[in-house]
């Protein structure tokens, strides 16, 4: 085994604080296109089927997420081409499993497409808890971050 192998432990709180607070971000980003998309068939009226718009609610989600990061890294003077690259890479597994939870966790309670006051906590709740790990292993094994 390597040696990064055998250092390797859930123990450590610097990595679970700086892994929450990537898995934040990547959760603002995609919880503003997801429930952007939502909310606009919510209000509209427009009748699509519900798998309809929670698969656009998923795919907004993606970009809005990728967006965000992709700001914050060129705040943090990466080129706007190394910023896109490393938002897309470094996250895409958590974000497609942040998408995919928060989703079913609305259908599961709502019958999809649908928010309400008490379901979008839960919604967010479960969205964060489902990558953090993830997250925290790539940064403790790889020290890879997308913040």
């Amino acid at each position: 085994m390597s040696e990064v192998a055998n250092n390797f432990h859930w123990s450590c709180k610097h990595t679970w604080r700086r892994s929450a607070k990537n898995t934040g971000w990547c959760l603002l980003g995609c919880a503003i296109g997801d429930f952007g998309t939502i909310l606009f068939f919510q209000f509209t009226g427009i009748p699509w089927p519900v798998l309809a718009i929670m698969t656009l609610a998923i795919i907004n989600g993606l970009i809005t997420s990728i967006m965000l990061e992709t700001f914050i890294l060129m705040r943090q003077q990466f080129t706007f081409k190394k910023a896109l690259h490393t938002a897309a890479g470094m996250s895409l597994i958590s974000m497609i499993s942040m998408e995919a939870t928060m989703n079913l966790t609305d259908y599961l309670l709502t019958g999809g497409a649908m928010l309400t006051w008490w379901v979008i906590p839960i919604m967010l709740a479960v969205g964060f808890v489902t990558p953090w790990p993830y997250n925290y292993w790539r940064l403790k094994k790889f020290n890879q971050a997308c913040h």
